[in-house]
């Protein structure tokens, strides 16, 4: 299939009808400021109603049997209350951790399509994410359901065998990871993550023992 290159216009030009609706998933594990540019950017790009934040149940990409969860669900999801509280067009979404078992975007967007009809989806993925996309599953169905929204960074080669709407947003070179190694060795996170996840973190010292 011949690679396609897609400009970024306002999509609710389009179908005005409609709502449109972005959509950023992940473990969120924890949520930091490297998510809340993206989204915002890709809201701000796309001209969206709002961005939902989707926590994962069991992230597919790492085994069942192998990601084990060292955070609770309970405790993922309060860090992205905090995260996005005072903004107003982010909203919790809790249909993976509904859904159960492992989270396959699939089935997520076939469950959010069925309880929204009225609403277009923008599913937002990293630009190292882009390439793999043939091997998620279901993947020539969500193509046909969902808008993708792919996140470049500078010297990414923006094409793929899919129909992707490329979004340029600043470089924040944050990870989850990142921050769960600074936890433990006790750093400070100021501007890593939004000041009410910081506390919490701090609060119900998640992290410290991984």
């Amino acid at each position: 299939m011949q690679s396609t290159k897609t400009k970024v216009q306002p999509q609710k030009l389009y179908n005005a009808n409609k709502k449109h609706v972005g959509i950023l998933t992940g473990p969120f594990n924890p949520i930091h400021y490297g998510h809340l540019m993206i989204a915002e950017q890709v809201y701000e790009q796309l001209c969206l109603d709002k961005i939902l934040f989707i926590p994962d149940k069991v992230p597919p990409h790492r085994g069942v049997s192998r990601y084990i969860p060292k955070v609770s669900v309970d405790d993922r999801i309060n860090m992205i209350k905090f995260g996005i509280r005072d903004n107003p067009h982010f909203q919790l979404d809790m249909t993976d951790i509904d859904l159960g078992g492992i989270s396959y975007t699939y089935e997520t967007i076939k469950k959010l399509k069925t309880r929204n009809p009225n609403t277009d989806y923008y599913l937002i993925v990293g630009y190292d994410m882009i390439e793999n996309l043939s091997k998620w599953s279901h993947i020539d169905d969500l193509v046909q359901q969902v808008h993708f929204v792919g996140v470049c960074r500078k010297g990414f080669e923006k094409k793929s065998q899919y129909p992707i709407l490329w979004v340029n947003t600043p470089e924040i070179e944050i990870s989850s990871s990142e921050i769960r190694k600074r936890v433990r060795e006790g750093k400070p996170l100021k501007y890593f993550v939004p000041d009410d996840v910081a506390w919490y973190i701090r609060d119900r010292g998640i992290y410290k023992k991984q």
